[in-house]
């Protein structure tokens, strides 16, 4: 053989050897970025709070009471908190069912978190090309985020929100999830939880509270500081009415009660839904 074909020979034997080695390479790689992953995710969950203790007693804070009161001191000013723990049964039955419908209509089915409305913010945080969009969060969700988190969008802090409430989950029933929540939910400045707003915004106990004032309460859940529970503005009024058709549906007012309440709101009458005898 020529050295010209020598040559020839060695450069093909080379370049049958690139993609192989390449390929491994790309293995090598690849099982490295899966067991980083893993890693990753296990240090996530073991960093996780442990939830258990919350099955039998209140948290003594909550990350979102730590918050204001920060924010409080970094703008030198005094904080007051008004903060009364009630168990759900002492809670008023309107507030626990408007809560629901307004905030995470499929808790009572889901397992921590509600897939498809993730789905669907998702899709219109892609098309808005922005995370700033609201939803998605159910109430177990929200529960892992004022108890343990901050209001930070970051993917890791989602994340952390998504495994602490799958924890949640597992180890409470949804009944109590749903007395943590109206207890350390944030309804104005410095007020947490039921009983304060109850006393804060309407003079009584959260057990004494009115089907309105408990709709009221729940609309402004989302934002209390925009939405305030004493705030009369039509476009909150038709948020409460929708949530007293509901509880009307749910057969915890009667008609009369309805349309009074709508009197109340300034709403005119509309056709309640259709009760099941």
């Amino acid at each position: 053989m020529t050295q010209r074909g020598k040559t020839k020979h060695k450069s093909k034997g080379k370049r049958a050897k690139a993609p192989g080695r390449l390929r491994r390479i790309a293995l090598r790689i690849s099982i490295f970025l899966l067991l980083l992953v893993v890693l990753s995710a296990l240090l996530l969950w073991w960093s996780l709070p442990d939830v258990e203790a919350l099955r039998d007693k209140p948290p003594e804070t909550t990350a979102f009471i730590e918050l204001r009161k920060e924010q409080a001191k970094d703008a030198g000013k005094k904080f007051r908190l008004r903060w009364k723990w009630r168990p759900i049964k002492k809670i008023s039955p309107y507030l626990r069912h408007a809560a629901v419908a307004a905030e995470d209509a499929t808790f009572w089915s889901h397992e921590g978190v509600d897939w498809k409305a993730m789905e669907q913010v998702a899709k219109d945080s892609w098309e808005s090309k922005s995370l700033s969009g609201r939803g998605g969060s159910t109430i177990t969700q929200q529960v892992a985020k004022n108890l343990y988190l901050s209001p930070s969008r970051s993917p890791i802090r989602k994340l952390r929100e998504f495994f602490i409430a799958r924890r949640l989950e597992s180890e409470l029933s949804k009944e109590r999830i749903l007395e943590i929540y109206l207890n350390i939910a944030e309804w104005g400045n410095g007020v947490f939880g039921a009983e304060a707003a109850a006393q804060k915004w309407y003079g009584v106990s959260a057990a004494k509270l009115s089907p309105v004032q408990a709709a009221r309460l729940a609309v402004a859940l989302p934002n209390p500081f925009k939405r305030s529970a004493k705030r009369d503005a039509k476009w909150l009024n038709r948020k409460a009415a929708r949530l007293l058709r509901s509880m009307r549906g749910a057969r915890l007012i009667s008609e009369e009660v309805l349309q009074s309440s709508y009197r109340e709101l300034g709403i005119p009458s509309t056709a309640s839904p259709r009760v099941s005898k």
